[in-house]
């Protein structure tokens, strides 16, 4: 029924080898190589065109042909691959004398975006933001909700302790007499 393929000394019945069944999907949709395949798996020129003739086989590529597109995998995955030889074309047109001056500074602009790894190419974290108005005083406060010891309030040039916010509202307090009106 099945091709049974000796891998490593232990029998392997395709059909049921998922990570098989994929990496055929992938090939089938141009990202996997033939000679990829064939050398991942140790398949032999004879076993490689048996399993054309699989019916069960084909069915369950085609199933996951439909599963990767509907997940996004499929897509996800080609564009990884476009994405990856972006910076030989971009440099290209850097490089390129006869190329107009603003597309080579775009392609440079490009490049130094795809280069950037440091937290300025980090994307936005959920933050918290909080706002305490005490009549001509207003303290903003804007931090990360993941812990981070290294987080920095872009509205605060001065980091204020939890002891220095408090001095900050007692400071600020206005004295009562008792009477529900201020002194």
């Amino acid at each position: 029924m099945g091709e049974v393929v000796d891998l490593h000394g232990q029998p392997v019945q395709l059909e049921d080898d998922l990570e098989f069944i994929s990496d055929l999907a992938r090939y089938a949709e141009g990202l996997f190589s033939e000679q990829d395949a064939k050398k991942k798996h140790h398949l032999s020129a004879d076993t490689w065109k048996r399993l054309g003739s699989n019916e069960v086989l084909i069915e369950k590529i085609e199933a996951e042909k439909v599963r990767r597109i509907r997940n996004g995998s499929a897509k996800r995955e080609k564009a990884q691959q476009l994405v990856v030889q972006a910076p030989d074309v971009l440099g290209g047109i850097m490089l390129d004398a006869s190329a107009s001056p603003k597309h080579r500074i775009d392609s440079a602009k490009a490049l130094d975006a795809f280069a950037a790894n440091g937290p300025e190419a980090a994307p936005a974290s959920d933050r918290f933001q909080i706002t305490i108005n005490l009549g001509a005083d207003v303290l903003h406060f804007d931090k990360s909700i993941a812990v981070d010891a290294n987080d920095v309030d872009p509205f605060n040039d001065t980091d204020t302790t939890p002891q220095e916010l408090l001095a900050a509202i007692a400071a600020n307090k206005r004295k009562d007499d008792g009477g529900g009106e201020p002194i």
